[in-house]
């Protein structure tokens, strides 16, 4: 695993696992804010020693961690415990899912932005699907959207089990809200409001965490693709 950049102050890393029986990769992305602070977006593993912990500590101090939603948690302890000194936030719910996290100073991600990641960064807690309480991100400077699990296009060589997920569950040939998300739609008109917002902010380039980086008609894809909500 090795960090790639993305744009000035924007990097991403993939790494591949299991889930539920299911090889997937996973994407973290990693933004440098002004004064050499780095927000760390959905940690994956980052062992003692690897060039993946000595290529982000190069870029500046590890000063926020965050777990996107409730599902991308799996590797955020061991990040708090190599940057003991960073604020680490979760969704709303994470802590009671995660009481270990809990009791690692987890904050709940506010519903308005956080002043220090204010312009470059700002995020949206995307309402109506409780079930993973996901927020959006958009860096401002390279005009990046950051989304986890609620667009996903799970693209290129994959196992064929994998193939068979991602085509049973819409994502495999197009950006797209997978199935399994929109059948944890529980408030429509507040999916649809936060799919609106989504939709103001002026990005032309988005990251998904499952598996596509978009750099072409990006905004294009993620307005067909929220559509449906």
């Amino acid at each position: 695993m090795q960090l790639e950049s993305l744009d000035t102050h924007l990097w991403h890393a993939t790494h591949a696992f299991k889930a539920n029986g299911l090889p997937i990769t996973t994407r973290m992305t990693v933004v440098r804010l002004p004064g050499e602070q780095l927000l760390v977006h959905s940690p994956i593993p980052m062992p003692p020693g690897s060039s993946l912990l000595e290529q982000l500590q190069a870029l500046g101090t590890v000063a926020f961690i965050v777990a996107p939603n409730k599902m991308h948690h799996l590797f955020l302890a061991p990040c708090t415990q190599t940057f003991p000194n960073a604020r680490v936030y979760g969704p709303k719910g994470l802590g009671q899912k995660r009481p270990d996290l809990a009791a690692r100073r987890l904050r709940e991600l506010p519903a308005a932005d956080v002043p220090e990641w204010l312009p470059d960064l700002e995020h949206l807690a995307f309402e109506g699907i409780p079930a993973g309480n996901e927020s959006v991100w958009f860096h401002r400077p390279s005009a990046t959207l950051i989304v986890t699990d609620l667009l996903q296009w799970m693209a290129g060589d994959l196992p064929w089990s994998t193939r068979a997920y991602a085509t049973l569950t819409g994502v495999r040939r197009q950006l797209a809200v997978p199935l399994t998300v929109r059948a944890l739609v529980r408030d429509r008109r507040a999916a649809a409001r936060s799919a609106e917002r989504v939709l103001r902010w002026p990005f032309e380039r988005v990251v998904t965490a499952h598996n596509q980086v978009l750099d072409n008609h990006a905004y294009a894809q993620v307005k067909q693709a929220l559509a449906v909500l």
